[in-house]
């Protein structure tokens, strides 16, 4: 981003972006950890995601207040205001996947709390590996303001999504020829779902990363083609 002649302003700006990088980083590790509970088993970390989703919550307050500060004694335009802007809009989709995570960790606890029982067989680790990564390619385009790495991200979406519309139809299949595993199957379909919108969230992160930089609006392109020409 350009410097300006106050270099207070700067490091404002740049405070600004290296909280929201911490947060992120926050946000991966509570997946990370709901993920590995949800495969393991491991209750005491399930519980500690959901205990800790009140320090995501704190640093979306904390920057909304810092933005608001910056946006009332610095009055920034252009590309500051747009920095400023999207700033705001990453801290409320993170605070969200801190949610997804939680979600996680609660259906974590659910299905080990019933030993696992008419539990269908079901590979997960896949759609969340690509959730994960577009998450952190979408932090990383952040942190580099690289608007081609943030497109790469807004295509990845369409993989997530086949990847959970898969998903879907196989638990319907599994709910259709054992009536038992239908409770098993709907916690399993909520994790699916929080995985998806993970993804999503990420989608949005990347596409504010390319507003932020080149002031395109980037969130209703129809299709790849239209990405890529806009």
């Amino acid at each position: 981003m350009p410097e300006h002649i106050s270099k207070q302003f700067d490091a404002e700006l740049e405070a600004v972006r290296s909280r929201v990088l911490q947060m992120g980083g926050l946000v991966e590790e509570q997946i990370v950890k709901a993920l590995d509970g949800l495969g393991s088993g491991d209750l005491q970390a399930l519980d500690r995601v959901i205990d800790d989703d009140h320090r995501v919550n704190a640093m979306e307050i904390g920057l909304d207040e810092s933005c608001s500060q910056i946006i009332a004694r610095r009055q920034p335009a252009a590309g500051d205001l747009r920095l400023v802007m999207a700033v705001i809009k990453t801290i409320t989709d993170l605070e969200r996947v801190g949610d997804e995570a939680e979600k996680i960790a609660r259906m974590g606890k659910l299905i080990h709390a019933a030993g696992r029982m008419h539990l269908p067989r079901l590979e997960l680790k896949h759609v969340a590996n690509l959730a994960l990564s577009m998450l952190r390619q979408a932090l990383d385009a952040f942190a580099r303001l690289d608007v081609n790495a943030a497109l790469q991200v807004v295509k990845q979406d369409r993989g997530v999504d086949d990847e959970f519309r898969s998903i879907l139809r196989q638990l319907i299949t599994f709910m259709m020829e054992d009536p038992r595993t239908i409770t098993r199957c709907l916690e399993i379909l909520f994790v699916a779902k929080a995985i998806e919108r993970i993804g999503d969230h990420a989608k949005n992160m990347a596409e504010y990363v390319v507003y932020m930089v080149e002031g395109r609006d980037v969130r209703h392109a129809r299709d790849e083609s239209h990405i890529e020409e806009l």
